[in-house]
C-alpha cells in the first residue's frame, strides 16, 4: 500500500481571516501552536465569520519574530503573539458557547473596525480557559482554541482531487480550512480514521466536518458563489448536513512536520 505523507500545515491565528501554511507545528490540545487563539467580535460579543462578512478573506496573515503581521490591502498591523491582558475580561459568544476573552488593544479593534466598516473588537482567547468539545464526541477532557467545534481537521488531497474533477475547475484547499492535508490513499479516506498518527504524534477522527456556506466564499477574492457546496450536496450529503474532512483530537502533545509518514491503524 502506498505511503500516506502529510504534504500542508495551516494555522489561522486569528478566526474566519487568512491561513498560515507551516513547515513543522507544535500540537497543543486545543489545536496547533497559535491556531485561532484570536477573533473578531462584534459590539454584542458574538463572533465574527466569512459566512456573513466573506471580506474577511482579504486579511492576509504571515508570522514574524513573536509577532503576528495581518495585511490587508497597503496596511498591515503587527500583534505580539504572547498578548498580556490589558484589560478585564469579556464573555464572547462562539456557536452555542460563552467564553471568557481578553480585548487585546482597542487600536488594534479600531484598525478592523475601519477595513470592515462596522463596530468590532479583537479578543484573545487565553490557553487555560477551557472550551470544552461536545462530551458526545470526545474520548477525553479535550478543549477546544476558537475554531468552530474541533482542535484539527485533515482533508485527503485525493478528495479534493475529486471533488475538483466533478467541478471542472480547481479550487484550492485553502477554502476548506484544514490544519493537516496528506497525500495518497482513496478519496474521502479520512472519514473511516479513528486512531492514526502522523510521524509520532497520535491522533482520533472524531466526526466528519460537516460544511456551510463559508467554502463557497473565494478565499483570494472574498467573493461568495454557490459552489462547492451544491456539487458536494449532490454525492457528500447524510442528511442534512454536507461533510468534508474530518475533525481530530490530539493524543500527543508533540511536534508535526511536513513530509511526516501517516499511519492509520486498523479496527
Amino acid at each position: 500500500m502506498p505511503e500516506l505523507k502529510l504534504t500542508q500545515i495551516w494555522i489561522y491565528p486569528i478566526k474566519s481571516l487568512g491561513g498560515i501554511g507551516l513547515s513543522s507545528a507544535k500540537v497543543w490540545g486545543k489545536g496547533l501552536l497559535y491556531d485561532r487563539r484570536w477573533m473578531l467580535v462584534d459590539q454584542d460579543g458574538k463572533f465574527l465569520t466569512q459566512r456573513v462578512h466573506p471580506s474577511m478573506a482579504l486579511f492576509s496573515l504571515s508570522l514574524g519574530d513573536n509577532c503576528l503581521h495581518i495585511r490587508y490591502r497597503q496596511e498591515t498591523l503587527t500583534i505580539s503573539l504572547t498578548p498580556s491582558a490589558q484589560s478585564d475580561p469579556v464573555s464572547v459568544q462562539i456557536w452555542d458557547d460563552t467564553v471568557e476573552a481578553v480585548e487585546v488593544d482597542p487600536a488594534y479593534s479600531h484598525w478592523f473596525s475601519r477595513h470592515l466598516g462596522i463596530p468590532c473588537r479583537l479578543v484573545y482567547f487565553p490557553e487555560d480557559n477551557r472550551r470544552p468539545i461536545d462530551p458526545a464526541y470526545r474520548p477525553g477532557d479535550e478543549n477546544v482554541s476558537l475554531a468552530d467545534a474541533y482542535p484539527f481537521l485533515i482533508i485527503g488531497q485525493r478528495s479534493l482531487d475529486d471533488l475538483n474533477n466533478r467541478l471542472g475547475r480547481m479550487l484550492s484547499i485553502k477554502r476548506f480550512r484544514p490544519n493537516f492535508v496528506f497525500d495518497g490513499g482513496e478519496p474521502y479516506e479520512e472519514d473511516t480514521w479513528t486512531n492514526f498518527s502522523i510521524g509520532t504524534t497520535r491522533f482520533m477522527g472524531v466526526k466528519p466536518c460537516a460544511r456551510c456556506v463559508l467554502i463557497t466564499v473565494d478565499p483570494d477574492t472574498g467573493e461568495k458563489g454557490d459552489e462547492p457546496l451544491r456539487t458536494l450536496a449532490t454525492y457528500r450529503k447524510q442528511g442534512n448536513k454536507i461533510y468534508f474532512g474530518q475533525n481530530v483530537v490530539a493524543l500527543d502533545l508533540t511536534e508535526v512536520r511536513v513530509g511526516d509518514t501517516i499511519h492509520v491503524k486498523k479496527p
